[in-house]
């Protein structure tokens, strides 16, 4: 058995598209209008569609369940955290943070409350580690990684 890719029911298709490529970057390799399928393997299906699929009404389809995420890394953290704060229409899950292994994220919303969250490269926030003057021992242990990573990583 193979894993496919999970998949995201929307509610409106184009406005997810559209969020998917201008805010994370992702085109379309398949669109079959009611399913389409992004880089990186994210799948979209209609809600109508998705009801159907499943034998539901639209009362058995909730949102806003913050019990999952589509999680990316980015290199240019930076850049893109300027990108983000001029979307005016993105509904944070929570600020900028830094977590205890040093790297920082951002989660938000995508336009039907799935989560996103974006983090630092891991091995960018190793490499800073490293060029701020830590060992490869002191930044294992910063990181909560094995030292194998932070030589085979950074």
């Amino acid at each position: 058995m193979k894993f496919q890719s999970p998949l995201l029911v929307v509610t409106d298709m184009e406005k997810s598209k559209s969020f998917y490529k201008e805010i994370l970057g992702l085109r379309v390799t398949m669109d079959l209008g009611a399913n389409v399928t992004l880089t990186g393997g994210v799948a979209l299906q209609t809600k109508d569609s998705w009801m159907e699929f499943i034998d539901q009404e639209e009362s058995g389809i909730v949102f806003h369940g913050n019990d999952a995420e589509l999680y990316f890394e980015e290199d240019d953290f930076d850049g893109f955290l300027k990108k983000l704060s001029s979307v005016k229409e993105i509904q944070y899950v929570h600020p900028l943070k830094e977590h205890s292994w040093g790297q920082r994220v951002v989660r938000f919303y995508d336009p039907d409350h799935h989560i996103i969250e974006v983090g630092e490269n891991m091995k960018v926030v190793c490499r800073h580690f490293l060029d701020s003057g830590m060992t490869v021992e002191e930044t294992a242990k910063r990181m909560g990684v094995p030292v194998t990573f932070v030589r085979k990583s950074c």
